[in-house]
């Protein structure tokens, strides 16, 4: 029976639901007859640092205790290494967790679910993105180093709205994400992207927004990857379209059911591999610069400006009580 596992927590995720959530967690954990020890870290570069050591050190397990911020940091840790992860999704958008048949904001079921996982199967594998910068050739090749992603890579206006939030110092809260929201639709464009899926072409697009997703949802439950599976080795490609106002407005709402894939803006692709790159000297009406600055957010967490390329890596992570 596996004796060490480690409940690797963020005590502020869902507004301290990630600390309250640790006792009953561990609770289950050590009457099913586990070890557990708790790692927090001072920072996410801290936590992080204590997550690696403790799946170098031999832990049984690493358990994700938050959103699906820690568990982008677990991921890290544990993806291409044999150390299954376990979460419990106490966060805001949990994301991670839905996608995969998880409990969620009920600890002691994921616990429960996480002690017969590691008492039999020993977890399922699942596959993730890999993200490096560049068009992920030469040493910066996805399968060698850069982040790894389990739900969605988007770019467009949902990361502009991401950038600009994170810029703002003010109102605090959801109320700042809105604000950005609104800002970002006031400055509405098309962006011009050069997208290339795995060994084909190059194609140059206008868009509002591409979103690669291993996973089907972000954003708490937005499905703007209504198809995406976590265990067919491929990406579901979501471009939109050039967009008014108003028309953005409209289909953005669908997204939390996955109906705006029939929108005619919204077109899908699946690919294995994708690179993102912007193109500033396409020649769009919104002028010579308008691709310049277009960033990428996995799972939440900036990666940076493009270019960018995601690839899959099927079964990289063992993932414990998914369904």
């Amino acid at each position: 029976m596996t004796s060490d596992i480690t409940l690797f927590v963020n005590p502020t995720a869902g507004r301290g639901r990630g600390a309250r959530a640790t006792r009953p967690a561990a609770r289950v954990l050590r009457d099913a007859g586990f070890g557990v020890r708790t790692v927090l870290g001072e920072d996410a570069r801290d936590a992080l640092r204590r997550a690696r050591q403790a799946v170098a050190a031999g832990t049984d397990a690493l358990i994700a205790v938050g959103g699906d911020g820690v568990v982008s940091l677990a991921l890290q840790a544990v993806a291409g290494t044999t150390t299954p992860l376990g979460v419990v999704a106490v966060g805001t958008g949990n994301d991670f967790a839905r996608a995969s048949g998880l409990p969620v904001r009920d600890p002691e079921a994921a616990a429960r679910r996480i002690a017969a996982a590691l008492k039999g199967d020993g977890g399922r594998p699942v596959d993730l993105g890999r993200v490096v910068r560049g068009d992920g050739t030469g040493p910066g090749d996805p399968m060698e180093a850069g982040t790894w992603f389990g739900t969605v890579l988007a770019s467009g206006f949902d990361s502009r709205v991401n950038d600009r939030g994170n810029r703002m110092r003010l109102p605090i809260g959801r109320l700042r994400y809105d604000m950005a929201v609104l800002a970002e639709l006031a400055a509405l464009r098309p962006l011009p992207y050069r997208i290339r899926f795995d060994d084909e072409p190059w194609q140059q697009v206008a868009a509002t927004l591409i979103a690669i997703g291993n996973g089907d949802s972000y954003g708490g439950g937005m499905r703007i990857c209504g198809d995406a599976r976590m265990d067919d080795g491929l990406f579901d490609i979501t471009v939109v379209g050039p967009c008014s106002r108003s028309t953005l407005l409209k289909v953005f709402p669908r997204v939390y059911k996955g109906t705006h894939r029939d929108h005619p803006r919204v077109t899908v692709h699946r690919a294995a591999r994708v690179t993102l790159e912007a193109a500033p000297d396409w020649p769009l009406r919104t002028g010579p610069s308008a691709g310049s600055g277009i960033t990428g957010y996995a799972d939440g967490e900036p990666l940076g400006p493009l270019p960018l390329t995601a690839v899959t890596v099927p079964g990289a992570v063992r993932l414990l009580g998914a369904q």
